[in-house]
Formats: C-alpha cells, sequence, structure tokens
C-alpha cells in the first residue's frame, strides 16, 4: 500500500514539474524568444517562422505540428510515456498563445535578452521535464530517439544538429542576418543550459599517484577530502619493482587540496591529473539520467 502510494505521490510531483517547465517555456517562447524574430530551433522555431507566413498563433502551429509526431511517440514509446508528452505539449501551446495575447504588456523587445536569457528558460523548462521522463513533443520525441541509437552523444549535441536546419529556413524567411546569428545564439544557450540541467556541471578530474608513500596520501584523501580512493597493483617496466598506485576521480574543486596533501606527503611522487568529464556512480551522474 506505501508503495502504490508513493509511486502515485511521485507520479504527481512529475505532473508538477512538468507543468512548470512547460509554463517557462510557453512564457519564454512568447515573451521574450518569438517578438525577437528568435527561432530557438524545433518545432518551436518553425512555428515561430510558420506564425509569420500565416498567423494564426505560434502555439496553435506548435499544437499542429506536434501531432504526428505525438503519434509517432505513441508507437515507438508507448501510451504511457506519450501521455505525459501529450500533456507537455498541450500546456506549452496554451501557455504560449495565452502571453501573447492577454501578457503582451511584458513582452521584452530585446533581440539580445530574447537570445540569452529566453534561451537559458528553454533549456531550463526542456532540462525539468526530461528529467519527469517526457519531452516537449516536436523534435524531442526524435531526439528521444537519437539518444536510443546513438547513446554516445549527449543531448544537447543533438538538439544542435537538429536545429542547423531550422535556423536555415528561419534565415530565410526573416531575411535578416543578424536575426540568424542571435538564433544560432539562442540554439547554442539552449543547448548548454539542457546539458547542465540533466548533467549538473560534470567536470571533475582523473588523479594517478605513484608514491613511496601511498597509504600515508591515501589516508588524507579519505579524511580530509572524503573522495573514493582505489589502489591499483602495477609493476615498473624499467625497475621491475611492485608498486600501489593511487586512482581517483575528483571533483575540479578539490583537485588543488588533493595535489596539496601528495606535494606535502612526497615532493617527489609522480603524479598525473587529467580531465574526466563522464564519470558515472555515487557523487557524479547516474546511469539512467544519461539515457534521458
Amino acid at each position: 500500500m506505501n508503495r502504490i502510494r508513493s509511486k502515485k505521490l511521485r507520479r504527481v510531483a512529475e505532473y508538477i514539474l512538468i507543468t512548470i517547465g512547460a509554463i517557462i517555456y510557453g512564457a519564454a517562447t512568447s515573451l521574450l524568444v518569438d517578438p525577437n524574430n528568435i527561432a530557438p530551433g524545433g518545432l518551436t522555431g518553425l512555428a515561430i517562422v510558420l506564425n509569420r507566413v500565416v498567423p494564426m498563433g505560434t502555439g496553435l502551429w506548435f499544437l499542429i505540428m506536434n501531432i504526428p509526431i505525438l503519434i509517432l511517440s505513441i508507437w515507438k514509446f508507448g501510451i504511457r510515456f506519450t501521455i505525459s508528452t501529450i500533456y507537455a505539449t498541450a500546456v506549452i501551446s496554451w501557455v504560449t498563445d495565452i502571453c501573447t495575447n492577454f501578457f503582451s504588456g511584458y513582452i521584452i523587445y530585446d533581440v539580445f535578452l530574447g537570445a540569452s536569457f529566453g534561451s537559458a528558460a528553454l533549456g531550463i523548462a526542456i532540462g525539468l521535464i526530461f528529467k519527469c521522463h517526457a519531452t516537449t513533443g516536436g523534435t524531442d520525441v526524435i531526439i528521444k530517439l537519437l539518444r536510443i541509437k546513438y547513446p554516445h552523444i549527449k543531448t544537447g549535441v543533438l538538439y544542435l544538429l537538429t536545429d542547423i536546419v531550422v535556423l536555415l529556413i528561419a534565415g530565410i524567411v526573416f531575411g535578416d542576418f543578424a536575426a540568424s546569428l542571435y538564433s544560432f545564439m539562442s540554439v547554442m544557450v539552449t543547448s548548454y543550459v539542457l546539458d547542465l540541467v540533466l548533467y549538473g556541471r560534470d567536470e571533475a578530474k582523473l588523479i594517478y599517484i605513484i608514491s613511496d608513500r601511498v597509504d600515508d596520501i591515501t589516508k588524507r584523501l579519505l579524511e580530509e577530502l572524503d573522495i573514493g580512493v582505489t589502489h591499483v597493483f602495477a609493476k615498473g617496466a624499467y625497475s621491475g619493482e611492485d608498486k600501489k598506485v593511487i586512482m581517483c576521480a575528483i571533483k575540479k574543486r578539490l583537485s588543488p587540496l588533493a595535489e596539496d596533501i601528495v606535494r606535502d606527503e612526497d615532493p617527489n611522487a609522480f603524479m598525473i591529473i587529467s580531465s574526466a568529464s563522464e564519470i558515472y556512480g555515487e557523487g557524479y551522474k547516474s546511469y539512467f539520467d544519461e539515457r534521458i
């Protein structure tokens, strides 16, 4: 009984986050992005372009174009996944046109703010919705399919690739080279913020330490920095001596402290420090989030 209740509460919480994300997305589109002739890629960008050609509401265009893609989503992912996507798409469409028609006094006509803050808001919104195992419809469904086929490519990168086509179309319709550049900036900002929301600041260092004071260094790393440490048993090719090598993944901000510990314990230690952006497990990315 408790498990069922917990599952229902989790589902309610997910829909609350989806609603928040969809409202942010729709408001950012209508108040910051659309008024400044910025096409942020995807079906949202196409909807903005089409609304310039046939004015009937960016939100309505967004909803119409999503219908065949939502059918594809039902076929590929099932009705359970698609229900939340249909909900997100409907809320985005509704909020976009509501804000345009009833909150026009809050529209910000500043192309730089639209391309920066507006696009950052889109990235946050998409990230929140993706975190709840839904999408904003449109190319998000296509991205989801591509992530399954090409899991080694990050979500933001796939958005960037698919949005290039939309940028070209927008540039032709708007006939404004500056608008195209700001649209490209918008895509870059959205892509970056999206990855930040999904994966966090995943900057870390991978450190290898060869020293005659391995145990002392290990003790201080564990106690002072509270990080995981692994001993790798190795043999020197030249000396033939058996040695313990310290290996540890560490947050970037803690790296200087680790270096100080090593230098303090053994100034002659051999230390290799490399950047690592794909670390899974406790304290870093989860395997599930990377599949989003």
